[in-house]
């Protein structure tokens, strides 16, 4: 069983409050600017060697995803787009995230974005999900307010600005090229692959989309390094993981265990 101290999500039930001043008592935005001043590279070499894959299900190793993108900028802007589309039946975990602890995930756009030498990022989200869509723009206006992001985030000389973007409940909308084509205000129906995002996606530049819980765990990571996310799990699926119980079980819920745990456990 995973220990407590050892969780990401320290906030998952909402037990606490999720504004700026506990979320940074729980440790986020904590030495932000020291993990961006290491530099872009080796950002992506730690989230390659912890191993950690897409948490959307398609379980694309994340850091390998974050290199596809070009490693200069040049008249294309880069964006990051994050899915917090979560339209299948039975998922339900991105919401808690964005609910109760949304400055974890908000610190996780700025690194994963400046990674990938994006300044923007567009996070699109569930139409159904007012109250998350409300909670993650108030924690957004409180980051800006706080020079957490925006001009010079955190002090890091790196310029970041993140939009939400709500979408009208669409589920193909969570393909990641139907998204993209509803951001840009068309009909959410998916692209024809290549080109792939990295090459031409939202506006037709660079672009990666990745899932709220990849990048909300990216700072945590970071912290505590590569080396402890790998000791969950086992090959190829390393780390911890929110799972979602429902159905006919006495008590669904959403939990942080390891990967690769049995179900029944």
């Amino acid at each position: 069983m995973l220990e407590d101290k050892d969780r990401i999500f320290t906030n998952l039930y909402g037990l606490h409050d999720w504004r700026l001043e506990a979320a940074k008592q729980r440790g986020a935005w904590n030495g932000t600017a020291d993990l961006i001043a290491m530099g872009q590279d080796w950002i992506i070499q730690q989230i390659k060697d912890s191993g950690l894959r897409g948490r959307g299900g398609a379980g694309f190793p994340t850091g390998l995803k974050w290199s596809f993108m070009p490693k200069e900028v040049g008249e294309r802007p880069h964006y990051l787009v994050v899915n917090a589309d979560e339209s299948e039946p039975g998922t339900c975990k991105d919401r808690e995230m964005m609910r109760h602890d949304p400055h974890l995930f908000l610190e996780g756009c700025l690194i994963a974005a400046y990674a990938m030498k994006a300044n923007k990022c567009y996070i699109y989200i569930r139409g159904e999900y007012v109250d998350e869509r409300n909670n993650l723009q108030a924690a957004i206006d409180e980051a800006y307010a706080a020079g957490l992001i925006g001009k010079n985030a955190c002090g890091a000389g790196w310029d970041f600005d993140c939009y939400v973007h709500h979408g009208a409940g669409a589920y193909i909308c969570g393909e990641e090229t139907a998204l993209l084509e509803s951001l840009e205000g068309k009909k959410g129906q998916p692209r024809l692959k290549p080109p792939f995002p990295a090459g031409a996606g939202l506006y037709g530049c660079p672009t990666t989309v990745n899932n709220v819980e990849s990048i909300a765990v990216v700072p945590t990571i970071l912290r505590r390094g590569a080396d402890w996310f790998q000791k969950f799990g086992r090959d190829n699926n390393k780390g911890t993981k929110v799972f979602c119980i429902s159905g006919h079980v006495e008590r669904p819920c959403n939990v942080e265990e390891a990967m690769s745990i049995p179900l029944r456990q």
